[in-house]
């Protein structure tokens, strides 16, 4: 049975994957900074700021997803904010690389998560794909720095796919639900312009790219995990609006008083652009829910 390390396993993404690979019959193994005991798989202790990892938990030929990464929506983006952001996705992925390396362990592959704001926090009419560079604000290098943090496994010869990530459309946990919480009082809340577009996945659509990462040894290389169809903020909040019964009479919130109460993270509410699918698609990734429409109906 071929073992599964995850990292950031209790986040939104691993809840969900973990339970999926099981199922799948793969052997999963969580890192976590406490062992649980009421942990369904089994669990090791790591310390990515001290530097520390339970070399247990690696055997040679395991598969590592490396998802674990300080939360980008929780505070606001003071350079001490900033610097944990970058450290607990950079220096995890070293640590992961010193002890897997150190004991002499290949795994079969290294899949880590990443993000679209590799292309930066912009609103324009291009159409960003896998082969395009890095944008130079926050978020461009944060991702640039969190991808090249596989680049020892790649050097190792080991198989290496970059899962870059929009938002997650999920029934609870994910941005969209704490985005909608005012639709609870019968409002509509729209941030920004509305016109920024608005990149998603569902959690079930994301956690099955994930497996055929797991399983299909021909993928390799960044991978745009976003569903295909090109929607607003404005449009996705119209139809959160059509499938509650609720009319959409409320002004946007301008981006001077999103920025006033968020801080320089407010970019992540208010700009936005078309990411393509193409290269996923092509090597063989269906999408259950493919537009925004059938996504909400299940959140």
């Amino acid at each position: 049975m071929q073992r599964i390390v995850i990292t950031g396993a209790t986040g939104l993404i691993g809840s969900h994957l973990s339970p999926l690979l099981e199922e799948e019959g793969y052997d999963v193994v969580h890192l976590t900074r406490d062992r649980k005991n009421g942990d369904r798989a089994k669990s090791y202790v790591w310390d990515p700021s001290g530097f520390y990892a339970d070399s247990d938990a690696f055997r040679h030929g395991d598969i590592i997803i490396h998802l674990a990464g300080a939360n980008l929506g929780s505070g606001r983006w003071s350079d001490k904010r900033k610097e944990e952001i970058i450290s607990s996705r950079v220096n995890s992925a070293a640590l992961l690389f010193s002890k897997t390396s150190g004991a002499g362990i290949n795994p079969a592959a290294y899949i880590t998560a990443s993000a679209i704001g590799y292309y930066g926090a912009v609103t324009a009419q291009r159409i960003f794909t896998e082969s395009d560079p890095p944008a130079a604000d926050f978020l461009g290098e944060t991702c640039r720095m969190w991808e090249e943090g596989a680049q020892p496994f790649v050097e190792k010869g080991v198989r290496v796919v970059k899962i870059r990530t929009p938002v997650v459309l999920a029934g609870t946990g994910s941005a969209l639900s704490r985005m909608t919480v005012p639709a609870a009082a019968g409002l509509i809340v729209r941030p920004g312009p509305g016109d920024q577009y608005f990149p998603w996945i569902h959690i079930d659509d994301l956690c099955a790219v994930y497996l055929m990462a797991v399983r299909e040894a021909g993928m390799s290389g960044a991978y745009n995990a976003v569903a295909p169809e090109h929607v607003t903020l404005d449009g996705v909040m119209k139809e959160i609006a059509r499938q509650k019964h609720l009319p959409v009479f409320l002004p946007h919130i301008p981006v001077w008083l999103m920025r006033a109460v968020l801080g320089e993270m407010s970019v992540m509410l208010t700009a936005g652009s078309r990411v393509s699918s193409e290269r996923l698609t092509d090597s063989g990734f269906t999408f259950q829910y493919p537009d925004v429409a059938s996504a909400l109906r299940v959140c």
